[in-house]
């Protein structure tokens, strides 16, 4: 038996036994002192009552004998469930133990297991704590440039909105006839200086000119090359085109039947225009000019806009000797004119080389006629002492030489020949002259 249940039992046991003898000293002291008071009775009727006092003591004890053995047998039943539990929690608390021991071996296991893939994931953990602090700050970077963007999209904003006040300023502006010549003389001007030209060399502003036609004042006249001359005129047709642009393009019903009509507008002003440029005849005023003039519109969108509502318009200008010419037009033309002018500028430079260069080649010549006779006097100056020599060594030695035999005591050398020549000139240049000279023909305007 367990030591624990047998402990259990035993002290149950105790107990009850320790509280039926209490309960039998009390029942027997209280027969004890009822017997004490009747002793000055009869004996006989002391034993009687002692003897039932016993009976009654020992039917008592009897009883209590079964009742303890029914509770002994209760409590040895319970006895044996407890045991019978015991056993079961004692088979639970094993299993328990071994399953605890199952799962630390199984925890030790997969602790080192988990250290071993914590070892093999710290490159990937490293990593992941790389790309953690690199999305950090890239976050930071974005919430920084996302600052800088609103800053810069109010920025936009504000001048957007100063862009438009200024816009209608222009607007407003431009509605006046003077301001509209004042910025188109401007814009002319400006597209002028930007191809090169200078003024008063390469264009006059405001030139009267005066024809069959009548009197002229154009607003620039081109100087070309070879004494051309070209007449410009800068217009602004816009307060139609204006009107028509403040219609948005996406407008329906009566807003585009009136957009639609503010541009045939625009086309006319831009036919009246060729129509009183063309009745001028600049051209015939100016000498050697083409017969044509240059209408200056300083904005693409004023012309494109009436090309595209009446493509035949420049075929008309052209038909009237009217050049419409937007900035880029006009530019093209001039930078043309400018890089003429540069060729025309070459070509003198080219022509003034030519006859340096022709004067330089006829005074060598002359040069090389005073060497070839400064060779022929030294020529002639060594056979003069040649023939000196020769005379003095076969005349004058000889005479001289039967004197030597009457006085010893001088003695004549002999003379030296010059075998020696001067070198000829045989460069084929240095033999010609100024006429003949090769290689030298005036340079065409393909030499230039």
């Amino acid at each position: 038996m367990d030591p624990i249940v047998a402990l259990l039992i035993g002290l149950v046991v105790g107990i009850a036994l320790g509280a039926l003898i209490g309960w039998l000293a009390g029942r027997f002291l209280g027969l004890s002192r009822r017997a004490a008071g009747a002793v000055a009775t009869d004996p006989a009727v002391l034993e009687a009552q002692h003897l039932a006092a016993v009976a009654e003591i020992r039917a008592q004890e009897a009883q209590s004998r079964g009742e303890l053995a029914a509770e002994l047998a209760a409590i040895q039943a319970t006895a044996a469930g407890l045991r019978e539990q015991l056993g079961i929690q004692q088979s639970q608390f094993t299993e328990f133990v071994e399953r605890s021991r199952a799962e630390q071996v199984a925890q030790a296991e997969r602790e080192r297991s988990e250290s071993k893939v914590l070892q093999a994931l710290s490159p990937v953990q490293e990593t992941l704590r790389t790309m953690q602090q690199k999305v950090t700050d890239l976050e930071s970077q974005r919430n920084l440039q996302h600052g800088e963007l609103s800053q810069q999209l109010k920025s936009a904003t504000e001048s957007e909105e100063r862009l438009r006040s200024t816009a209608e300023s222009l607007a407003s502006a431009l509605r006046n006839n003077s301001t509209r010549g004042v910025w188109g003389e401007t814009q002319l001007r400006n597209v002028v200086q930007a191809a090169g030209l200078i003024e008063r060399v390469d264009f006059d502003v405001q030139s009267s000119i005066t024809s069959d036609a009548g009197a002229g004042r154009p607003d620039m006249v081109i100087h070309l090359p070879g004494g051309k001359n070209i007449a410009v005129d800068a217009k602004v047709p816009f307060a139609a085109f204006l009107e028509a642009n403040q219609i948005p393009a996406t407008a329906v019903g009566e807003e585009a039947a009136r957009r639609e009509a503010l541009i045939k507008q625009h086309v006319k002003v831009i036919r009246g225009h060729i129509d009183t440029l063309a009745s001028k005849a600049y051209w015939a005023g100016l000498d050697a000019s083409p017969e044509l003039v240059i209408a200056f519109i300083p904005s693409e969108s004023l012309v494109s806009a009436a090309m595209e509502a009446d493509p035949s318009i420049m075929d008309y200008a052209f038909s009237k000797r009217v050049a419409l010419a937007s900035p880029v037009t006009l530019w093209s033309v001039l930078k043309t004119v400018a890089f003429s002018w540069q060729q025309d500028v070459l070509t003198e430079d080219a022509k003034r080389l030519f006859d340096l260069g022709k004067e330089l080649y006829a005074r060598l010549s002359t040069l090389s006629e005073h060497a070839d006779k400064l060779r022929r006097s030294i020529d002639s100056t060594v056979n003069s002492y040649n023939q000196f020599a020769t005379s003095l060594e076969s005349r004058v030695l000889v005479t001289a030489r039967k004197l030597n035999a009457l006085d010893e005591s001088k003695v004549i050398g002999d003379a030296t020949h010059v075998d020696l020549t001067p070198k000829h000139l045989t460069a084929a240049e240095l033999n010609l002259d100024e006429t003949e000279l090769p290689g030298l023909e005036s340079p065409g305007p393909a030499d230039s």
